[in-house]
Order: structure tokens, then sequence, then C-alpha cells
């Protein structure tokens, strides 16, 4: 498996079925492992915060969540990893690779949404776990998010609490010990399964404007993320194409 640096982190160079399959051949009883999906707001914060950076880089698996990150690289001429957005890996795992009766652990997504999800993916019935607002800044939270996924072992293990709780999460599991099993830093992915947001049509999706449909739904939480936040991808590219 390739690696592909880009806007100073080693992306693994596998689209949405390779990824999932490396995912699926990973034994469930396995050391945990996690996988992060980072797009382009995670990678300007990551450039900020070395202890950031650092929790992305001890990842099992770092795959390129934007298409317009990969088409900004390939206007500079950079060479780019495929693209494989967490969402589209989720729901490929749960569609192909998750087998009857298989069990998954999931952190994150709200309880009133947990049936649907679980009746529009045909799921057993996960074990859950939504942890309070800020348990990243809280130790005994975390701990207790940490213990939860030790304590109920699954092959994926879904950590949905958003970017950067999310990996923060990861990194404090795989440092405690003891947990076995895939974690997968996928943000929205369960909610837009579930059918608790909307995700942006097939045809935005495939051509880059999936932040321009979700920028549409929510304005006053992601107008500073994709307006003011996020363009600043671009300068890390371009310093790493011109050094």
């Amino acid at each position: 498996m390739s690696r592909i640096r880009l806007a100073g982190l080693d992306f693994d160079d596998l689209d949405v079925a390779a990824a999932a399959s490396w995912i699926a051949a990973r034994p469930a009883d396995a050391p945990f492992g996690y996988v992060v999906t980072p797009n382009a707001d995670h990678l300007v914060r990551l450039n900020r915060d070395s202890v950031l950076r650092a929790i992305y880089r001890r990842a099992a698996l770092c795959l390129l969540d934007s298409r317009v990150v990969a088409g900004m690289a390939g206007l500079l001429r950079l060479k780019t990893p495929a693209v494989a957005p967490g969402s589209d890996v989720t729901a490929c795992l749960l569609a192909r690779h998750l087998a009857f009766g298989d069990r998954i652990t999931i952190v994150g997504l709200s309880p009133a949404w947990l049936p649907a999800l679980v009746e529009r993916c045909g799921l057993s019935a996960p074990a859950h776990f939504d942890p309070p607002i800020g348990f990243d800044r809280d130790p005994a939270a975390m701990a207790a998010a940490v213990a939860f996924v030790r304590d109920n072992p699954a092959r994926f293990v879904f950590l949905a609490v958003g970017s950067p709780r999310q990996e923060r999460l990861a990194a404090a599991i795989l440092a405690a010990g003891g947990a076995t099993g895939t974690g997968l830093c996928i943000g929205a992915s369960l909610e837009f399964l579930a059918g608790a947001r909307a995700r942006a049509p097939d045809i935005l999706r495939r051509t880059g404007f999936e932040w321009l449909f979700r920028l549409g739904c929510e304005p006053n939480r992601l107008w500073r993320r994709y307006l003011i936040d996020s363009p600043a991808v671009v300068a890390l590219l371009v310093r790493q194409r011109f050094g």
C-alpha cells in the first residue's frame, strides 16, 4: 500500500472500495488501531497543532476526504492520493462487509437516531455510548468513553463525535491499551445514514461541491469553516509545490 504526502500528511492511496476492504480484512481481535479521514479544514487545523498532527500520523490508515483538496493539488501538479470520503467508506463497510449478527460499537450519534440507523442499515443492536458535550476536555468523561470502547469490543468502532474530538478519543483508546478492533473517525457519517442530516446529491459529491450543499443546510455553523478557515489549505499546497 503506497503513501503520498500532501499538505504535510502522509495519505494512503486507496479509493473507497479498497479502503473498506483493507479495514474489513483487519482481524476483529487485532490490537486497536484507528482510521482518520482528513479534509481541508482538518489539514489547516493540524498544520497549526503539533499534538493533533502527531495523532493523525499515528493512525493505522489515513484517507483523503476532500475532492476539493485533490482538485487543487492536481492543478498544482502535485501527486495526489485517491479520494475516499469517510461517509462513503462507512456506507460501504456497513453494506458490504458487515456479516449478519456482527455487532458494532458507536460513540456519538444521538440516541434518538439509533433506531433509524439500525433499521436502515439492518444492524444488530449496537453497543452505543453518547458522551456529554465537551467530554474531551473532561478527563473523567474521556476515561468513560475509552472504557466503553474497551469493554464493548467490536470489529468496527465508529467514533462519531466530530473532529478533533474523535481523533483525540481514538488516540486515548490506543494509548490506554486493552481495546481491539478498528476505530473509524467518521464525523457525521452515521447521521447521514440514519436520516438525521441530508447529504448532498451524488452529482455535487462527485464534482467537489458537497461543501456548498452543507453550507446551504447549516450556514450558521459552517460559514466560518468553509469560507475562512478551510481556504488556507491552498497556502499549504502552494508551499509544497514551490518549496
